[in-house]
């Protein structure tokens, strides 16, 4: 480790995403409880930005996760940061909707090398690291999205259910190891992205609420934090309850009203 941390600090942690919404708030939220923090993005001049919160707390490295050169270059610099991580967060990701059933194959590609492909590449360059920790954790940020199908989310919303079944299965693999993993499942953050939807957001919340949303959820051992409340219990029965979604909620959300014809 070429950088020695501070030994004053209380656990070393990695997230992705980190330059702007839940990401960055975790930040702040976990440099205030002092501990130091490696943040990741595709903008490096907004990491730096973050980072003056608390530059002694804060290291920057910046990497594109859907990148999988990137990620291997990141990989390097990390283990020249520190020997050991205590968490990690993947909380990079994007969304692009499907308007009319394009099925644009890049951006269908596009979310899924962020929000899903993102996810593994960041696990395979933390877990090295992660297995030189006492209790470490690994968390990743899908969506409520998952729990049924939304119109236009067609990519988005396949990219978080495959994080889902990701995260279930890594759960499965490492229950005999001393390695916990988290799924985060929010509903409508207030961020850049949500920012572009032209659609209502129930229950849209603040990143800082979030934030600590996630926190409580991580130091009270659970292994699905999702929230609100308000929003994820009516989902999880809707999505029980396929015939009603799809029969009655659906059709007044869509805005396909019919197909394109072939030439």
């Amino acid at each position: 480790m070429s950088n020695a941390i501070e030994p004053s600090v209380k656990k070393t942690i990695w997230i992705t995403g980190a330059s702007s919404g839940i990401g960055e708030a975790l930040v702040r939220a976990l440099v205030g409880e002092g501990h130091f923090v490696i943040i990741s993005g595709r903008n490096r001049e907004a990491l730096l930005k973050v980072q003056q919160l608390n530059p002694k707390l804060i290291r920057v490295l910046s990497c594109d996760v859907g990148d999988d050169a990137s990620m291997a270059e990141a990989g390097t610099a990390l283990r020249e940061i520190t020997d050991q991580l205590d968490t990690v967060i993947a909380g990079a990701g994007t969304c692009e909707y499907d308007d009319g059933l394009t099925l644009d194959i890049e951006s269908y590609r596009r979310v899924f090398d962020a929000n899903f492909f993102g996810v593994v590449n960041t696990l395979r360059e933390a877990l090295p690291l992660l297995t030189n920790a006492r209790s470490p954790i690994f968390a990743a940020v899908g969506s409520l999205s998952s729990v049924v199908g939304f119109p236009r989310a067609e990519a988005y919303g396949a990219s978080k259910a495959a994080l889902q079944y990701f995260m279930d299965a890594l759960r499965a693999d490492t229950s005999q190891v001393p390695l916990r993993t988290v799924l985060i499942r929010p509903g409508f953050i207030d961020t850049p992205l949500t920012q572009e939807n032209d659609f209502d957001m129930p229950f849209l919340m603040s990143p800082d609420e979030a934030a600590q949303r996630i926190l409580a959820g991580l130091n009270g051992n659970k292994a699905v934090i999702d929230f609100p409340r308000r929003l994820s219990w009516p989902l999880r029965i809707l999505g029980l309850l396929r015939p009603i979604w799809f029969g009655v909620c659906a059709p007044r959300m869509t805005r396909i009203k019919k197909l394109r014809k072939g030439a």
